[in-house]
């Protein structure tokens, strides 16, 4: 165990080479952006054809119109710190879709899904700016990639990372277990997919400040959802409670409120209302 453990670490190392916007944390990316959207996608095609699209208009709109001004902000950020090459191939697509749980998701591709069951909690378009931006922020911080590379590892043990890394199949058959949360390992990616959770909650603060949204309002967000119960049993999810959550919020607050102030220097620039298309990003559950 303690030299699959070396073995890791020591791969970990080697192949880190990328980044988070906003928090700079770095991260091990062992599949490129076009693989993990040609293997996303198709699944995401699936399902889309066999949702249903909720029939509200008006809620949908929202959806859409929430979605955009968190995507503009994100072009803005990206902007303002010479990053606007890391967008290509983004395109962002918002649906709602007709169905009583409480959650939305984001794919690889930047394919985002909000679920009618969530909006009594959103209550209005700055709780839907919460609830977006988190998504947003995953599919900016490339975490499906970022977890299907440790996937990867932690399959092989860092013995046959190269074949693995070589053989699209393979890849093929872990898409399955990353997209849909399964396979996860207590001590290792639970922790891990939690760290996730919290680094996209202040992503999205930091969006939907830039967008214009109080990210102040974020927390009552939050306390309602933990009124709904079921956010207590940290240790074996792969999100953290509902009272972490709030309490790394506010933590993160004062950081979020320097945008929505404007004054975050050059990173704090007006949002504008373009919302270049893009395209990489996660299947996460909310």
């Amino acid at each position: 165990m303690k030299k699959i453990g070396w073995l890791l670490l020591t791969a970990m190392a080697f192949y880190a080479c990328g980044s988070v916007p906003v928090t700079g944390r770095q991260q091990l990316m062992l599949v490129s952006d076009q693989e993990m959207l040609s293997l996303s996608l198709q699944e995401y095609n699936d399902y889309i054809k066999s949702a249903k699209k909720s029939s509200d208009k008006t809620n949908a709109a929202l959806v859409e119109k929430v979605g955009r001004k968190i995507a503009a902000a994100v072009e803005t950020y990206f902007k303002a710190n010479g990053m606007e090459a890391l967008l290509s191939g983004y395109y962002w697509e918002f649906n709602l879709i007709d169905d009583p749980q409480v959650n939305a998701f984001c794919m690889p591709g930047g394919k985002i899904v909000v679920y009618t069951g969530i909006l009594p909690y959103t209550q209005d378009e700055t709780g839907l700016a919460v609830v977006l931006g988190h998504e947003v922020g995953h599919a900016i911080a490339k975490h499906a990639n970022e977890r299907m590379s440790q996937q990867i590892l932690l399959q092989t043990g860092g013995s046959t990372l190269s074949s693995v890394l070589s053989n699209s199949s393979a890849k093929a058959q872990t898409i399955g277990a990353i997209v849909y949360g399964l396979g996860a390992q207590v001590g290792v990616m639970l922790p891990f997919n939690r760290k996730q959770e919290l680094e996209a909650d202040h992503l999205g603060l930091v969006l939907m400040a830039i967008a214009g949204y109080n990210p102040e309002l974020a927390v009552p967000f939050w306390q309602r959802m933990s009124q709904k119960g079921g956010g207590s049993l940290e240790f074996l999810s792969t999100h953290p409670s509902d009272a972490t959550r709030i309490t790394e919020i506010r933590k993160k607050l004062p950081d979020a409120l320097k945008y929505y102030n404007g004054s975050a220097g050059k990173n704090s620039v007006s949002p504008n209302n373009s919302s270049k298309k893009t395209s990489t990003s996660e299947n996460w559950r909310f």
